[in-house]
């Protein structure tokens, strides 16, 4: 009587075991805003990665429009930009943050040395890169043991490569060549190699664009083979491919936005999905996200659809680190939109709204 009553039991804490769901893991989502409303600074969110549920909205650090934001890979540092004029006498500001269990900690903060800084990135080997849009450059800062800002550092001026376009630099991004850099105004993206400590222009040193594209972020598949380029002002997502002497060939565009949608659009953020399969892109204006499958052997994309936004002005968003959803900032309606993405199709699924004020740059942690 005691066995059958003991293999019972066993039984049941078993079925019980199987019954128990799966835990998924919980991430920090910090949100860069603009300041000139309600918000204050940095945000963060509790993020669900099994729900899709953002819970526990936080004030992490009070700071004047950080509107991009940059987490280094060890996650011990987090990088904020000021997008303002008035930083100092001669623009924006970048500021550095210790990061630890989710707190931030300012260590210092630099004047970029130009205006209206909207984009940073980190190296990886000791720089850090600023792009000033209004300021029409880029500051190179290197960074100290603990990931502080040093002083005086290196600016590579656009304002000086043509003298009948206005410069507008829109996003510095570090590569393994080194950096390249759009520049929304020169209709270009400008490629830099490290020689002696110092960026200078590259053996492909500029890729051209359509007059008015405004090429304004991009990202690499395939390791760095593959170049897609989303431009804000012709609503275009551009691919390259790069050729046996390292330089980037343009071998296809295609256009973001709806045949029927007749307003006025400005693109703004393009991301690969962690497998390389697809590609999206915001359509600011539109209000929707676009959708593209990626070619596994030629990289060239073909169109899968678009989702609304569900909101208005959706200047950023990003995928979680597990890659089955998609978060998208909408600016102007102040929220955060979730959806659910069909890994196998592409396509995404609403799921919830979240309140935020002029929320414009998300980053998991």
């Amino acid at each position: 009587m005691k066995k059958a009553l003991f293999a019972i039991l066993m039984i049941l804490l078993v079925l019980a075991c199987k019954e128990k769901p799966e835990e998924k893991p919980m991430y920090t989502l910090f949100v860069g805003t603009y300041t000139d409303g309600d918000s204050e600074g940095i945000y963060t969110y509790t993020f669900n990665s099994g729900t899709g549920e953002l819970t526990n909205q936080q004030l992490a650090a009070k700071l004047t429009n950080p509107s991009y934001l940059a987490l280094s890979k060890d996650h011990k540092n987090l990088y904020a930009v000021q997008e303002t004029a008035d930083f100092d006498s001669l623009g924006g500001g970048v500021t550095a943050f210790t990061l630890n269990d989710g707190v931030l900690k300012i260590q210092n903060s630099m004047g970029t040395q130009g205006a209206h800084p909207c984009h940073v990135s980190i190296s990886g080997d000791g720089h850090l890169a600023v792009a000033n849009y209004t300021g029409g450059n880029v500051a190179l800062f290197n960074l100290n043991d603990d990931g502080s800002l040093g002083e005086h550092p290196q600016i590579i001026d656009h304002k000086l490569l043509d003298s009948t376009k206005t410069s507008h630099a829109h996003m510095a991004q570090f590569t393994a060549d080194g950096l390249m850099v759009t520049d929304l105004g020169l209709d270009a993206i400008k490629r830099y190699k490290e020689d002696n400590g110092e960026f200078v222009p590259g053996s492909q040193p500029s890729l051209p664009f359509a007059e008015g594209a405004g090429p304004r972020h991009f990202t690499f598949g395939e390791g760095g083979k593959m170049l897609y380029v989303i431009s804000e002002l012709n609503s275009t997502i551009s691919v390259f491919e790069k050729d046996t002497k390292g330089d980037y060939q343009e071998i296809q565009v295609v256009k973001t936005l709806d045949p029927n949608y007749q307003g006025n659009n400005a693109c703004a953020d393009l991301h690969l999905s962690p497998d390389g399969k697809f590609l999206y892109g915001s359509n600011r204006g539109e209000n929707t996200i676009v959708i593209f499958a990626v070619n596994p052997e030629s990289g060239t994309l073909s169109l899968v659809g678009r989702e609304s936004v569900h909101g208005d002005w959706p200047r950023n968003f990003s995928m979680d680190p597990t890659g089955q959803f998609l978060l998208v900032a909408n600016q102007k309606s102040s929220n955060i939109m979730v959806f659910k993405r069909d890994v196998e199709m592409g396509t995404l699924t609403f799921l919830n709204e979240n309140k935020l004020p002029n929320p414009v740059c998300l980053v998991f942690e």
